[in-house]
Order: C-alpha cells, then structure tokens, then sequence
C-alpha cells in the first residue's frame, strides 16, 4: 500500500527514485511503474507531478562536471588535468552520461545532452583558454573528451581500459593540451611543432677550364 505523504515529499520521492533508476537503467530501461514502485506511491502520483516520464528525466537527470580543479592550474597542465577530473568523478557522471545517452533519441532529451555538453564541457574550458578561436578550440577539445568517454563508457574498450588510468591522464592529457595550446601568432599547424625551414641556395657549379 502507498505512503501517505505531502505533496513536496511526495515529490521527492518521486524525483530520488527516478534519479536512481534512470542511472541504473536508462531512460527507456525505466518506466513509470518502475518509478512509482521505488518510491511507493500510485504511478498516476509520477505523471500528476511531473507530467510525463520525458520531463520528470530531464527534471532528475543532469550532467554537471565540477569546474573548480580547472580553474586552479596553469594553462599548460590543463589538458593533464581534465582528464584526471573525468577520470576521478565517480559512477554518479558515468550513469548520468549513459543515462543521457540511451535517451538521446527523445528530441527532448537530445537537446539536454546538447546543453550538457555546452555547459560541463566547452563552457568551463572556454573561460580558460585564451585567444581569438578559444571557442573553436574548446569545442574540439570537448569532441576529443567525448570519444574518450565513449570508448570507455558505452564500448567499455578492454584494451584501453588495461592501460590503466595514469597512463591514460599521461597520453590522452597530452594530445587534448595540444588542442588548448593556442597556436602563436603568425604560425600554423600543432602548437610545439618545429616550423618548416627553407632550403639553403645551392651554389652554382664553377666552370671548367
């Protein structure tokens, strides 16, 4: 038999159920009577509060990355850094991540992923990087960050997951601080690249006598 609870706690209920089923089991691995079940109330309870499974989802579900530890190192040890937060954040991101993931064929709930992906990936690297392309740089340097993920996360790469997470920061730090070193001014190409040189003039050929 359900709780009798106020409407806010009722409400709360509903959305730490949800929270937790939707990590665990993704958007379209959850329904309504599953919610209704871990929080013990009557299933019309989910939908008279939320108004549907899409929104209470993007009411309980968001992927927010810390950015402090971005802000407390030099530009140069930023790329190394990044990866070690991502590495380190806990199951809580990886089930929010996945969670978006699986429901990103929901219009609603691509344009959340969207969103996340602005604001827990390019927002906080952009206000780091200086330079007239910060955000274009940023924006690579999220996509690289996205494909680390994936591989790890949605593939689950045996292989790259043997290779262990220091080496991981260690590489993968380094070629995405390739992408946040802005490239000086006047030149081309990867940041730390020797500038092509010109060949010296060959000397003409003395006449025989």
């Amino acid at each position: 038999m359900a709780r009798q609870r106020s409407g806010a706690a009722t409400r709360e209920a509903i959305r730490a159920a949800a929270a937790r089923l939707f990590r665990d089991h993704g958007f379209a691995g959850t329904s309504v009577r599953d919610i209704a079940a871990r929080a013990d109330i009557d299933p019309a309870l989910v939908i008279r509060h939320f108004g549907s499974k899409e929104l209470l989802f993007l009411e309980t579900v968001r992927l927010t990355i810390d950015d402090e530890p971005l802000l407390d190192v030099p530009l140069d040890s930023l790329g190394r850094r990044f990866i070690e937060v991502l590495l380190d954040s806990g199951e809580d991101i990886r089930g929010v991540y996945l969670a978006l993931l699986r429901g990103s064929g929901n219009p609603q709930i691509a344009d959340r992923l969207s969103a996340s992906h602005e604001t827990a990936f390019v927002e906080p690297l952009r206000r780091r990087l200086p330079g007239a392309d910060a955000d274009v740089r940023a924006r690579l340097a999220g996509a690289l960050v996205g494909g680390l993920l994936y591989a790890l996360w949605v593939v689950g790469d045996e292989h790259l997951i043997a290779v262990g997470r220091d080496e991981l920061v260690s590489r993968y730090g380094a070629l995405l601080q390739q992408l946040l070193t802005p490239v000086p001014t006047g030149t081309t190409g990867t940041p730390g690249a020797t500038a092509p040189t010109s060949p010296r003039p060959t000397a003409a050929p003395r006449p025989r006598r």
